[in-house]
């Protein structure tokens, strides 16, 4: 790689050193490089790296592992989220294929009685993956508009979303899965420049981080224990799971202004950095994958990710001391 600054400190050096998908994100987010830097380093993902030897397993029918979203991890839906966390160009053609198959194969070629059907019944985690597939890959059609109505008509009276809402026995609180998943949906969604119902999605989106924030991140706004284990951990990829980390960095990324609430999440992120100035790998979702992106010990991903998170909180406070 060409044009690195002369001087970065040792962490910053060490993501530099990575992937492609490191790279480019380091140099956009982290050293506010020129666009023309960053985004040639964005193209060496289709070419080298993680993102290449994701796009040349690709099968004969578009999608990937022989599945639309099963088998876990090596589907095309999980396939394509971890192309999409890479930051492969939007354009790519054949990941704009896979996402084809993958909306055609799930839902159908509606809007009709039977797309609106299989939208029904399909998991809420689900219908965010797919939004948020279909907006970063620029495959948006008549049929957006319809998953977008659907993600609105299933917010629970708590504010937020569970996948479990129409199964029995009848869940009377949302999940911090389903909910994140719904989020980075409709979040992908905005970002992209969907224009149907915008104002109500934000509404939705501050009334879901509204109610994570009640919790902290991940602890009961009832007895203030720890929800679940996994909750106060950290791992990427981070696939259907909700964990303290990915909640940040929805955070960071929606902009959104500093909480005090999020004050402990801070506080147990930066305790997980190593003298070095790196976050671990984490304990990771078990199930099949493609190959291994890191293995255990330092993780540039997860140091990529905290130190995005940082640095929106760190301006957020000095805004506040303005």
């Amino acid at each position: 790689m060409t044009g690195r600054p002369a001087s970065v400190d040792p962490t910053i050096a060490w993501l530099l050193a990575g992937d492609p998908a490191i790279r480019w994100q380091t140099l956009r987010d982290l050293l506010a490089a020129p666009a023309k830097q960053w985004q040639a380093e964005r193209k060496r993902t289709l070419a080298e790296g993680w993102g290449a030897r994701l796009l040349a397993l690709q099968d004969g029918d578009g999608g990937w592992g022989g599945g639309l979203y099963s088998p876990k991890w090596t589907s095309t839906t999980y396939t394509l989220l971890l192309l999409r966390d890479i930051g492969i160009p939007q354009d790519c053609a054949e990941a704009r294929r896979g996402t084809q198959v993958m909306i055609g194969g799930l839902l159908g070629a509606g809007p009709d009685r039977a797309f609106d059907d299989r939208l029904a019944a399909l998991d809420r985690c689900i219908v965010g993956m797919i939004l948020a597939l279909a907006a970063y890959f620029g495959v948006t059609d008549g049929r957006t508009p319809a998953i977008v109505d659907n993600l609105l008509a299933e917010v629970m009276p708590d504010g937020a979303w569970n996948c479990r809402r129409h199964r029995p026995p009848t869940p009377h609180h949302s999940s911090f899965n389903t909910t994140l998943n719904v989020l980075d949906g409709l979040r992908e969604y905005l970002d992209a420049g969907g224009r149907h119902r915008v104002a109500e999605i934000r509404k939705a989106e501050q009334r879901a981080l509204e109610l994570l924030l009640e919790h902290r991140l991940f602890r009961s706004d009832t007895t203030g224990r720890i929800i679940r284990p996994e909750f106060a951990r950290a791992t990427f990829p981070h696939r259907w799971h909700y964990d303290y980390m990915r909640a940040l960095a929805y955070f960071a990324r929606a902009g959104a202004a500093r909480d005090p609430r999020l004050s402990e999440a801070i506080d147990l992120l930066r305790s997980r950095c190593d003298r070095d100035g790196r976050w671990p790998v984490g304990k990771k979702h078990s199930g099949r994958v493609f190959f291994t992106m890191e293995p255990q010990g330092p993780s540039r991903w997860n140091t990529l990710r905290a130190l995005r998170i940082l640095r929106w909180w760190e301006a957020g406070s000095r805004r506040a001391a303005a």
